[in-house]
């Protein structure tokens, strides 16, 4: 099968457009082949590589994709070849406590695919029959594959982690990107009041058009936290989302007495400094997570499938052209979601 891949971590030279050999599906797996996948950040920092990530080589990126079964490994008889289906990447063991209460994203041998077990950029992967969804017959595989892993993240973050209600404010920080866009999308499903700080006009058009209530463009409102205070009273927000993380000291500030700051992420940086008083002296919750439940997927990806919720997709790639859409996503040119054609 063809696959983009890599040998070793490093930039965009070390990707791959090559001839590997087609997975098979082990026991209780199914063979899925691929019509879609999408990008994540997750994608580039895996490429990167961080002290201590294993890999088994060649890896190949990727947690998202769609298509169909094409193989059913020994013991699978709940599904028939040629089903529609879209990939859960949220890879728990079945066995642990964790699993077994129905929170496999807080599984003890926790992986998530195109991470630490290869992906989605190429024409076949093998996955456990439990990862995958029923999807519509004439359902796009690129929106279903740009819809997985974002709403899924979201979902549970804002809905199950952060109980977001209906009435209440959530600031979200970034305008467009995949993640972000989700956010913004689950929050006034749920009957929210929705405030995004953006960098520019342009990705800040994108949140609008979601049905974002108030726009704050970054770029011309450096202390945008200040800002946020004018338009609530000068109460704050409810919910905060950050994904930044360098961004906590304004977010902190923007936030109501008893807020709820959720975060999923830190593409600012991993390591930052934050003013304790703000936490103490608010009464605020730091929430954290990451994925979600099996439970969660099916309960967001009924909603994709319904129109009810719909990923943003920037664009389109071959999959030979892989590392071209890795490119643009590095150099934070689009708004939402970027997707790989997968054909034969």
């Amino acid at each position: 099968m063809k696959a983009m891949l890599f040998h070793r971590h490093g930039g965009l030279e070390v990707l791959e457009y090559k001839e590997i050999e087609e997975p098979q599906p082990g026991p209780g797996q199914v063979l899925v082949r691929l019509r879609a996948a999408a990008l994540n950040r997750l994608d580039l920092w895996v490429r990167n590589g961080w002290p201590g990530i294993k890999l088994e080589y060649p890896h190949i990126p990727g947690a998202d994709g769609a298509g169909e079964i094409a193989a059913l490994g020994q013991g699978v008889t709940d599904w028939g070849v040629g089903s529609k289906v879209v990939i859960n990447a949220n890879l728990g063991c079945g066995k642990c406590p964790a699993c077994i209460a129905g929170k496999d994203n807080l599984c003890s041998d926790w992986h998530l695919l195109g991470e630490t077990r290869r992906g989605t950029y190429a024409e076949y992967v093998c996955v456990p029959q439990e990862n995958i969804y029923p999807m519509p017959e004439n359902f796009d595989p690129h929106v279903a594959a740009a819809a997985g892993l974002v709403f899924h993240t979201a979902w549970h973050s804002l809905v199950v982690r952060g109980q977001v209600r209906a009435g209440e404010s959530v600031l979200v920080v970034g305008a467009s990107g995949g993640v972000n866009t989700a956010y913004i999308q689950i929050a006034k499903l749920a009957g929210a009041i929705v405030y995004v700080v953006g960098s520019n006009a342009d990705k800040l058009a994108v949140a609008e058009k979601l049905g974002a209530d108030f726009l704050i463009d970054r770029s011309k409102e450096e202390n945008w936290s200040r800002t946020v205070y004018q338009l609530t009273a000068k109460r704050g927000v409810d919910v905060v989302v950050d994904n930044v993380g360098t961004t906590f000291p304004f977010s902190f500030r923007a936030a109501a007495k008893g807020a709820r700051i959720l975060t999923v992420g830190n593409t600012g940086g991993a390591k930052f400094e934050i003013d304790n008083r703000f936490i103490f002296g608010k009464h605020l919750s730091i929430i954290g997570s990451s994925m979600g439940t099996r439970t969660d997927f099916s309960t967001v990806m009924e909603l994709v499938f319904k129109g009810r919720l719909h990923p943003v997709i920037d664009s389109t790639y071959p999959l030979s052209q892989a590392h071209l859409a890795q490119e643009r996503l590095e150099q934070n040119l689009q708004t939402g979601k970027l997707t790989l054609e997968i054909s034969q």
